[in-house]
């Protein structure tokens, strides 16, 4: 979700480009870590949606997933209107420049540049296509060069467009989303524990680092065991939580943990695995609730 100037701790790590990282399971892309070369997975071209099961369990569920999309924005925006930032852009002075949209697309990190290329792919001479070349020197910077003075102004009028609009929704799936959700249902996790890596994803992105996702999932990993594995499930997520946690505490911007103490653990201890409503939860102090 996108960083709001919201000054309480918490807001998200650095997101990083996609590459093929062997995990728990085969064919499971995650993010490349910093100074790596990264190999881009396949573009949605058109809206993707997970199938439903019987029991709408699995957080692809059109309603399961705007619940996951609430509960992120809680947490990034201080709001449950998830679908009101693709407007956003803002730099909060993180250290990797603009910071935008629906999932805090940044200018420094590769993301925003994947986004807007393929807003351009799909509508040429868009009102931000102007700028790709500033975005690929200023990528991996904090730099505003080439991008000032307008383009804050330009990226509010392309979020009115359907076609921007959209375009942010398929990169959230292709990078953050749809990895998630896959490595959890490879270890046999329901909607809860979907969620439970999908936020993950989101605050630490992946890679080689200790506090990226990967790194959070094998520490879990070496205290229980997944449902896939033979084991409990959630046992699984309450150290799945425990190494977050961990994790969120080594970085000063994240070691407000009250988006898994008040929010997911509470799901966790009332045993919802399914997610379902209603939810309520806190994050910084401030209570949600979906009925």
């Amino acid at each position: 979700m996108p960083i709001s100037s919201d000054p309480r701790p918490g807001r998200r790590a650095l997101r990083l480009l996609l590459a093929p990282v062997v995990a728990a399971a085969p064919a499971l892309v995650l993010f490349a870590a910093p100074g790596h070369a990264a190999v881009p997975a396949p573009r949605l071209s058109a809206p993707s949606q997970g199938s439903v099961t019987a029991a709408a369990v699995d957080l692809t569920d059109p309603r399961k997933k705007d619940i996951a999309m609430q509960l992120v924005s809680s947490a990034e925006n201080s709001s449950l209107n998830w679908k009101a930032q693709y407007k956003y852009i803002e730099d909060i002075d993180d250290g990797r420049g603009y910071t935008a949209g629906i999932i805090g697309f940044c200018s420094g990190t590769g993301d925003m540049l994947d986004l807007v290329e393929l807003y351009a792919e799909r509508k040429p001479g868009n009102v931000l296509a102007k700028y790709l070349p500033a975005l690929r020197k200023v990528d991996g910077t904090d730099s505003h060069k080439g991008l000032d003075p307008n383009y804050t102004k330009d990226w509010a009028t392309a979020a009115k467009d359907k076609v921007f609009q959209q375009a942010q929704n398929d990169e959230r799936d292709r990078v953050y989303f749809n990895p998630a959700v896959q490595q959890a249902k490879q270890d046999g996790l329901r909607a809860l524990g979907q969620f439970a890596y999908y936020d993950a994803i989101v605050m630490h992105g992946d890679g080689g680092d200790s506090e990226s996702f990967s790194s959070i999932r094998r520490n879990a990993l070496k205290k229980a065991k997944p449902p896939a594995q033979g084991g409990d499930e959630v046992k699984y997520l309450h150290a799945f939580l425990d190494a977050r946690k961990v994790a969120m505490r080594a970085e000063e911007a994240h070691e407000d943990t009250s988006r898994v103490d008040t929010a997911q653990r509470v799901f966790l201890n009332k045993g919802n695995l399914d997610l379902n409503t209603p939810l309520s939860w806190k994050v910084y102090g401030d209570s949600y609730t979906i009925d």
